[in-house]
């Protein structure tokens, strides 16, 4: 186990019932965290939360919350707080990936958008960064993605409000990270390339012209697997990294590269 030890520790997830926020809160329930899990669904949190407790030293904590609404948030994080006692770590990973461009998308399809991308994570934070400070702990993990620095150029896959609310969680963790530091709470970005989840299962890999000039161009030559965003997300929740803040790491098996 060594520096990813978190026993003691508290981590809650964001959009935890299902693809990459699943299978975070089992990696840091399998490093000894008590984990609480968030998310709108909240037959799937019950299901995930069976999972994790069933094994050995396992503890899972699930509340349906609906990141958009600051008073779901408000009510989730009390929830955790009279559960644990405390936070001392958290992922927001709670994001959708709506399709259309500044000339289609009506305004509810963008604050749609903002509110689950940006405003989640403002929600979020604005409740839990008090914890942190209470601990004299907090590692704050921002999940935004390679579209924050790139853009897809076929036409079926433009999504101006994901470009424009994930490039957002870059800055955000930035000021955040310049605000908190000193008080031992980072905030770091992970940007995840393509991975296979809920969200793309059914748009990108059904693509098959996006997934061929994918692989062709990708120096990895496939999509990200899963697991393979676990190792960061408990190095930016860990001790080891208690000098790193405000930074951002793409994941992506080089796409972005080339």
């Amino acid at each position: 186990m060594g520096l990813f030890d978190f026993k003691g520790k508290v981590a809650v997830i964001t959009g935890a019932s299902s693809g990459l926020g699943a299978d975070a809160a089992r990696a840091f329930a399998e490093h000894g965290a008590d984990v609480a899990i968030l998310a709108r669904r909240k037959e799937k949190l019950e299901s995930l939360a069976e999972e994790i407790n069933s094994k050995k030293g396992g503890r899972a904590f699930y509340v349906s919350c609906d990141v958009s609404k600051e008073e779901s948030v408000k009510e989730a994080v009390d929830a955790i707080l009279a559960h644990y006692g405390k936070i001392h770590i958290l992922v927001n990973n709670a994001g959708v990936a709506n399709l259309g461009t500044v000339e289609t998308m009506s305004t509810d399809e963008w604050d749609y958008a903002i509110n689950i991308n940006l405003k989640g994570i403002i929600h979020m934070c604005k409740y839990v960064v008090p914890s942190m400070r209470q601990n004299k702990y907090g590692r704050i993990i921002n999940i935004s993605s390679v579209n924050a620095f790139l853009a897809d150029k076929p036409e079926g896959l433009w999504r101006h409000a994901y470009n424009t609310t994930k490039a957002g969680v870059i800055g955000l963790t930035k000021g955040m990270a310049a605000s908190y530091t000193q008080e031992n709470i980072t905030a770091n970005a992970v940007c995840p390339g393509l991975f296979e989840s809920e969200m793309t299962s059914g748009s990108l890999f059904q693509n098959q012209q996006f997934m061929g000039m994918y692989q062709g161009l990708c120096p990895a030559s496939r999509p990200g697997a899963k697991g393979e965003l676990n190792s960061t997300l408990l190095y930016f929740a860990s001790e080891a990294s208690g000098y790193v803040s405000g930074q951002s790491i793409i994941i992506d098996g080089g796409f972005s590269i080339v």
